[in-house]
């Protein structure tokens, strides 16, 4: 009688497991089974029958502002919107410039956080300095306060390309995206294309499944010619034409429907004016300071001992200019918080100038001032699988599209300053995709909670029908016979 008992018990229980236990199963497995990638982005295993990982592809049009392509016919652009989804008003991240606001996209961090602070930089603990035209943007140091999107997709067992991003020819926590091109403006829009073409279609285990292209106009003409120039609507047409170049490309390839293209910019761009300029030289002698980082947005590194009196000389000389110390700079910016942020940021007005004096060659065009500022945000476009159909959104933050990315790849996202939550609804319905592995938190935590009530209900069944069919104990624990189960969980 024990024994079939006994038996019977090990029946329950192997029933209650497999119904409690069931839950615990990769999740969404279509999106989240790796193929092994081979190469420089470690591998995860797929084995036969793998389904392919998601694919994405993050475009960068340098200095793109949001209302261009309401501004001359962008035909591309246009059906890109009514194909997928648009932002209207994306905030980017303070300073508006082109090196922090790219590592921004690919690290959901704000420039305090993430360390690339400015296009021009000095960094008291290394005694160095940064300049975008300079080879000392290939020194992984000035990088590995973040991890781009790129190293985490390749240590998570993807693969990524990488054409002409800033920062994506640098080897970056020892690791290079899986295949790069070193920048080189002199590299056609056509050959960056076609390079990434040829990574996203390579045979398994050789293909990119994540990719990042970055073109350097308008910005360079909107720098030289004004974005309110007549001649900038030529240049707006060709980006268009660019872009329709690039969607032509991926549908000859067969990768037009089965990638994830998303369309953004670091900044805008705003007029200058001859008449807006403000020269330091009227007011403060450049032996009190060095000059670190440019106009509009001015970063001083006073000399030891001349902080006080190099603010007290700028500090209210012009309207249009606002003078911070470093810990007075506002917090909604998220721009203090890093040494290599310097001691006083100048910030003009909108279309304003700051220089030393007028010596210089003048802009017509610049970015860099406010992130709240209409001029300086981007256009923001996407289409794909992942992405709804003819939706307009009003307002996301550029933070927001690293955790977006991340969740399009199945990837967990390393600690960021955007949300997902703010652009869900970009996403077409559909379960999300779970975390490299194919797991989620609450299956497994789930489970392991089922089975601890599982093996505790058959220790009190088994000890409460064994003690019923055999002869009463001579001395017996008054405990032992209580209804345990019954009392703690009060059924």
């Amino acid at each position: 009688m024990r024994s079939r008992l006994l038996s019977r018990a090990h029946c329950y229980l192997f029933c209650l497991w497999a119904l409690l236990a069931s839950p615990v199963r990769p999740q969404h497995a279509g999106h989240n089974r790796r193929k092994d990638h081979g190469g420089g982005g470690g591998g995860g295993g797929g084995g036969e029958g793998a389904v392919d990982r998601p694919k994405l592809l993050l475009l960068s049009f340098d200095g793109f502002r949001w209302d261009y392509v309401d501004r001359v016919p962008t035909p591309n652009f246009r059906a890109l919107k009514r194909e997928g989804v648009k932002v209207k008003v994306v905030e980017n991240a303070y300073i508006t410039k082109t090196f922090p606001n790219h590592y921004s996209l690919v690290t959901g961090l704000y420039a305090e956080t993430h360390g690339i602070v400015a296009n021009e930089m000095f960094d008291p603990a290394l005694n160095r300095s940064f300049s975008m035209e300079t080879d000392s943007v290939y020194d992984p140091r000035w990088w590995e306060e973040a991890v781009p999107l790129w190293v985490t997709n390749q240590r998570a067992g993807g693969r990524s390309g990488a054409a002409m991003w800033p920062g994506s020819d640098v080897k970056i926590h020892g690791v290079y995206p899986t295949r790069y091109l070193p920048y080189n403006a002199s590299v056609p829009f056509a050959a960056r294309v076609a390079q990434l073409v040829r990574w996203f279609t390579a045979p398994d285990p050789e293909a990119v499944d994540f990719g990042v292209l970055y073109w350097e106009e308008p910005d360079e003409s909107g720098h030289n010619l004004g974005p309110e120039s007549s001649l900038m609507d030529v240049v707006i047409v060709d980006i268009d034409e660019k872009l329709g170049f690039l969607c032509n490309e991926l549908k000859k390839a067969g990768l037009y429907e089965r990638l994830n293209l998303i369309v953004t910019s670091d900044h805008g761009m705003t007029q200058l004016s001859a008449d807006k300029i403000i020269e330091l030289d009227q007011y403060v002698s450049r032996e009190l300071y060095t000059w670190v980082d440019k106009s509009p947005v001015v970063a001083l590194l006073p000399k030891d001992g001349r902080l006080e009196e190099v603010y007290s000389a700028l500090l209210g000389v012009n309207p249009h200019l606002s003078v911070y110390k470093k810990e007075d700079i506002p917090e909604h910016l998220h721009y203090s918080h890093n040494a290599r942020i310097m001691p006083l940021l100048l910030e003009a007005q909108e279309g304003w100038t700051i220089v030393q004096n007028r010596s210089g060659p003048m802009m017509l065009g610049n970015h860099g001032y406010s992130n709240t500022l209409p001029s300086m945000h981007p256009v923001f476009l996407a289409r794909g699988p992942a992405f709804r159909q003819d939706y307009v959104k009003e307002t996301m933050r550029s933070v927001d599209l690293y955790p977006l990315m991340c969740h399009i790849l199945g990837l967990r996202p390393l600690p960021n300053n955007g949300s997902l939550a703010r652009v869900q609804d970009l996403l077409s319905a559909g379960p999300s995709p779970s975390p490299p592995g194919g797991y989620g938190y609450a299956p497994a935590v789930g489970s392991v909670l089922g089975a601890l009530m599982v093996l505790g209900f058959l220790l009190v069944f088994v000890r409460q029908v064994t003690l019923k069919q055999l002869r009463p104990l001579a001395v017996r624990s008054r405990e032992m016979s209580q209804p345990l189960l019954q009392e703690d969980l009060h059924l």
